[in-house]
């Protein structure tokens, strides 16, 4: 027998608000309380955070700087001729009328224009991993706190009502004791593998490559390594910065864990033979230590570019009376213990069989079958509202505190205890060792 309950949370964002109500919203902010931002890299995550942060009330898009020229000229034909366009990102901080930029350039630019934009006095929405490298981690965090800014790392799930929900089952013990946590993304499309269309524009005379470069190997203009960054060690961080610090960022939100104190990662390049140097095929193990807030744990990450079964991701968090697992929604699933272990004595003498099953027998006696013995399976669905999106949830959490001045979760702290696990991944798997970390001072060990 089974027993499912649904329940639908609620969310006061969600996907699909009226016209009508935006508008009444709109006219509730002030002159004064007007958010004017800047988008520094508009390709698709900065196109997307742009029209996430426009959907907040009292949001304006102020400027947009991009190496490529085509990307400018597309930001004013959507968003408006009086949008500056420039290729020069400090011309944008450069601008006293600007409050905040979202930050969604290659990851290794991330650390430097987040460190520029805060001593700027701007506020910083900056997507995920928040750095490149492990050593430009608390820089970050130094300038925040030097700075006094808001930033926001760009990982939603942090701000989902799904997780909100999971976090609190969790804490109220829904599934026991944690002992064990599995965390997958697969994909299976040439898109989902990174394989972002080029442009035929895409010449020296509209991109400035240079610019493009900043810190990475100088090499000859080529501008598949700009169009699909990602596949490249020289500007991104593979599978581990793209995809397994959404799921760092996700599980510690839900269990309060701050890291792992042992990395180590498997995988390989097993299909995307188009010049990439970063693996198609990535797993991780992670240890977790007992804190006070929650038991230790083991962690199991995969991303799989190439399994054929379409794209899925998820989460299991295995506990001592039940799993809690996070897809669309929030399940919790509990199945009722056996009253008794059972036995496996058939290779003990017979002499031996009947003194452990008298024994056996005093401890377990007999139960007669009968309706109040049948115990349900429970199973239990929490579902967001159709259309819900954590990703404009996290962007409205970004603008309130530019607004409000109040600290953010996804902080640089919070967001470089993602990224170095991640980051740490990628050094396990490309040296071909097991790595430490010390997830409170958030240094590597070896």
């Amino acid at each position: 027998m089974s027993s499912t309950r649904r329940h639908f949370l609620q969310a006061g964002t969600a996907a699909g608000l009226a016209t009508s109500a935006l508008a009444a919203q709109e006219k509730k902010i002030s002159a004064n309380d007007r958010i004017r931002v800047a988008t520094i890299g508009l390709g698709g995550m900065g196109t997307e955070d742009t029209h996430s942060s426009l959907a907040v009330p009292g949001v304006e898009l102020a400027a947009v700087a991009d190496v490529y020229q085509g990307r400018l000229i597309r930001a004013r034909e959507v968003f408006g001729s009086q949008v500056f366009t420039t290729r020069d990102y400090r011309e944008v901080l450069a601008r006293p009328d600007i409050d905040a930029v979202i930050i969604a350039t290659p990851d290794h630019w991330h650390s430097k224009i987040s460190i520029d934009a805060m001593h700027a006095g701007k506020d910083v929405y900056c997507e995920k991993p928040m750095v490149q490298r492990l050593e430009d981690g608390m820089a970050v965090v130094e300038a925040q706190r030097k700075t006094g800014r808001i930033m926001q790392v760009g990982s939603q799930r942090v701000s989902s009502i799904v997780y909100q929900k999971a976090q609190e089952l969790l804490q109220a013990g829904a599934i026991g004791e944690l002992n064990m946590v599995e965390a997958w993304w697969d994909r299976n499309s040439a898109i989902g593998a990174w394989q972002y269309s080029i442009p035929p524009d895409a010449t020296p005379e509209n991109i400035d490559w240079d610019r493009f470069l900043g810190r990475a190997p100088k090499v000859p203009f080529e501008p598949v390594r700009l169009f699909r960054w990602r596949n490249y060690r020289d500007y991104g961080t593979g599978v581990a910065g793209d995809l397994f610090v959404h799921l760092f960022s996700g599980m510690h939100f839900v269990t309060g864990a701050i890291g792992p104190t042992r990395v180590f990662a498997t995988g390989g390049l097993r299909f995307w033979k188009d010049g990439r140097d970063v693996p198609d095929v990535l797993l991780g193990l992670y240890d977790y230590p007992r804190t006070e807030r929650h038991p230790a744990f083991n962690l199991a990450l995969r991303v799989n570019f190439v399994d054929g079964a379409g794209e899925s991701s998820g989460f299991r968090f295995v506990g001592s009376e039940g799993i809690l697992t996070i897809g669309n929604g929030v399940t919790v699933s509990k199945t009722p213990r056996a009253t008794e272990p059972g036995y496996t004595i058939e290779t003990f003498p017979k002499a031996v069989q009947e003194q452990f099953l008298a024994e056996y027998r005093k401890k377990y006696p007999p139960q007669p079958a009968n309706a109040d013995a049948i115990r349900p399976q429970s199973e239990e669905k929490y579902l967001p509202p159709r259309g819900y999106s954590d990703h404009r949830d996290h962007h409205r959490r970004f603008i309130e505190a530019v607004r409000s001045r109040k600290p953010v979760v996804e902080d640089p702290v919070f967001g470089f205890r993602a990224a170095g696990p991640a980051l740490l991944s990628n050094a396990s798997y490309f040296e071909q060792r097991v790595c430490t970390w010390d997830p409170e001072r958030m240094t590597r060990n070896s």
